[in-house]
């Protein structure tokens, strides 16, 4: 992702991952929320030509590193953006795919199962105060590590490789859940792309 950054399509329909998360907040989060980000970090890099050419990913990485002026917005709306990219593709309809060999075997190897993973992860999303995401990450070291981070904030900013995230900020459950966050949390394991997390752990691996 590079600048001009633009809003991606999703790859299904607003309507796709109901009855989990309804149409109307779907539709709300991609083209308000998610487009906002989009637009204020294109107007932040707008005068930098010199970060226009710069991965997203590596900006994230090395956030010190840009003009102090558009260090803060870069950090919200471009972790917006990253955020938000990864959290569209790691869903998806109905899924029931049991591909994720990999995957779900090092989540058992670093978690002692998948049920107390899944327990951990919820947990941590739950008790997040306020906005921000949960992460699952592969660190340094090549382990799996689940916790959470405020705002629009990402594991890229700490030296991780996020592969899986939860929004948590109320936009993205609000209007069907209201203050039921816990439900939410349950409801989306529903509509988990297991092979997308699988693909981004065997890239995380390899880095």
């Amino acid at each position: 992702m590079k600048y001009p950054h633009v809003l991606p399509q999703l790859p299904y329909s607003y309507d796709a991952l109901e009855p989990y998360i309804d149409k109307t907040t779907m539709e709300i989060h991609h083209t308000k929320h998610h487009q906002a980000y989009v637009n204020n970090l294109n107007s932040a890099l707008e005068k930098y030509p010199e970060w226009q050419n710069v991965e997203l990913e590596e900006i994230l990485k090395n956030l010190n590193q840009l003009p102090e002026d558009i260090r803060t917005a870069v950090r919200n709306n471009g972790g917006g953006h990253y955020n938000h990219s990864l959290f569209w593709e790691i869903m998806k309809p109905n899924d029931r795919d049991e591909s994720a060999v990999e995957l779900k075997k090092a989540l058992e190897e670093n978690f002692d199962s998948f049920e107390n993973f899944k327990n951990l992860f919820s947990e941590i999303a739950l008790k997040h105060f306020g906005s921000g995401w949960a992460w699952l990450v592969v660190t340094p070291d090549k382990k799996l590590k689940v916790y959470s981070l405020p705002n629009q904030d990402n594991p890229l900013m700490n030296g991780d490789l996020p592969i899986m995230g939860l929004d948590v900020w109320e936009h993205a459950y609000y209007l069907k859940y209201q203050n039921r966050r816990n439900e939410y949390i349950q409801n989306w394991w529903n509509v988990i792309n297991w092979g997308k997390i699988e693909e981004n752990y065997k890239e995380a691996v390899i880095k």
